[in-house]
């Protein structure tokens, strides 16, 4: 279905935040296809959520390829075609609560960090932070690393109850080794490579410890001691 675009701007590290016009409802953690062009590329973009308002959806996107340069290219009240929402997204938890986030994998962070009370943040940048000011409106704590310190240096998982997460599979493999032989639960988004957003394609395949699963149907977020990374 095709939206209007009411702001695309640019946020640092590579990456936009995009606002797009319209009603929508979706669950922290599910993601769109998005697509503003016709023929070329082939493929729609998948995009995680950023936030939903009264007045529009937004995501926040890194440009990686010839199909987020296009999607980075877009005016206000140029033509974007969106389909979903995707995928399942994060369990909402209770008690002490910690998102850690690495690069553009903060982005479906904002809306998890609106939906649980009183959880603290972790974000980790490559040459500089963005977007922390959400962050710090919707969040106990924020903490954050740039550059060769990483954000899993700064987390002791043992101070929280859950851990929800997206970024880097490095990243979210060194959080879930580091929650074994806690009482801590991790959850990750994986952001597996997806063509079609509905299972059919078996690009987006992951490893689970009941088997491959499809990251685009099935996740994209699992508990950590599920999925094999």
């Amino acid at each position: 279905m095709d939206y209007k675009v009411i702001e695309n701007r640019y946020v640092g590290e590579d990456m936009y935040y995009i606002k797009i016009a319209g009603d929508f409802d979706a669950k922290m953690g599910q993601f769109f296809m998005l697509r503003a062009w016709d023929n070329y590329p082939l493929l729609s973009r998948p995009i995680s959520i950023y936030n939903i308002e009264e007045d529009g959806i937004s995501f926040l996107y890194k440009v990686v390829g010839e199909g987020t340069k296009i999607l980075s290219k877009l005016d206000k009240d140029d033509d974007i075609n969106l389909q979903g929402p995707y995928g399942n997204g994060y369990e909402k938890v209770k008690g002490r609560v910690a998102l850690v986030g690495g690069g553009v994998g903060i982005a479906p962070l904002y809306m998890v960090a609106q939906n649980i009370e009183n959880c603290d943040c972790y974000l980790g940048f490559r040459e500089e932070e963005i977007m922390i000011e959400d962050f710090e409106k919707v969040c106990k704590n924020v903490y954050t690393t740039v550059g060769d310190k990483f954000i899993t240096d700064i987390i002791n998982p043992k101070d929280y109850d859950y851990i929800l997460t997206c970024g880097p599979t490095p990243m979210m493999k060194k959080i879930v080794d580091m929650t074994k032989g806690t009482d801590t639960k991790i959850q990750v988004s994986l952001e597996n490579r997806m063509a079609c957003g509905l299972g059919a394609c078996l690009v987006c395949t992951c490893k689970t410890k009941s088997g491959n699963k499809k990251t685009c149907k099935d996740g994209p977020v699992f508990w950590g001691e599920d999925v094999i990374l």
